[in-house]
């Protein structure tokens, strides 16, 4: 988790990562949509592209300079389900007075759509039976700190 939220864990980098998923691409179109400061975004968007998530292309309208456009990789395709899961945990615990800001759809029909747990044979879990444990990789230890005496 560490890993991931040292490249996405900042408040611009991840509302440029659901713009992108929106279809945005060019620095204004994140700019008049996020009202970031020219020099952090400029300064997410580089760092973005550093880590893979995004990816830059050059692009020239007629009788302009050449501009860049960012697009997002496999790896940042794959933050679509952080970003659903961080949309119905607002929407549940947060929720806006005037409705959710975003919503995750079918695109074929613009069916709700929602986040579920599959096992490996397809059982879907409930999250409240979901359990996070160490991977072969974690450093986390599972030791219980004993009472202290007199407390």
């Amino acid at each position: 988790m560490v890993r991931t939220l040292d490249i996405v864990g900042e408040k611009w980098a991840l509302l440029i990562v659901r713009d992108a998923l929106r279809g945005r691409t060019r620095f204004s179109e994140f700019r008049e949509s996020l009202g970031a400061p020219t020099d952090i975004l400029a300064a997410r968007l580089a760092s973005l592209v550093e880590s893979g998530i995004l990816e830059k292309r050059s692009y020239r309208e007629a009788g302009s300079r050449e501009r860049a456009s960012y697009h997002l990789t496999e790896a940042g395709q794959g933050l679509r389900v952080v970003i659903a899961a961080m949309l119905e945990w607002n929407d549940r615990f947060d929720p806006a007075p005037t409705g959710p800001g975003s919503m995750v759809v079918d695109p074929s029909d613009g069916t709700a759509l929602h986040l579920a747990f599959r096992g490996d044979d397809d059982r879907v879990v409930a999250p409240d039976e979901v359990a996070i444990v160490p991977g072969s990789g974690g450093t986390w230890s599972l030791a219980v700190a004993e009472p202290t005496a007199g407390r």
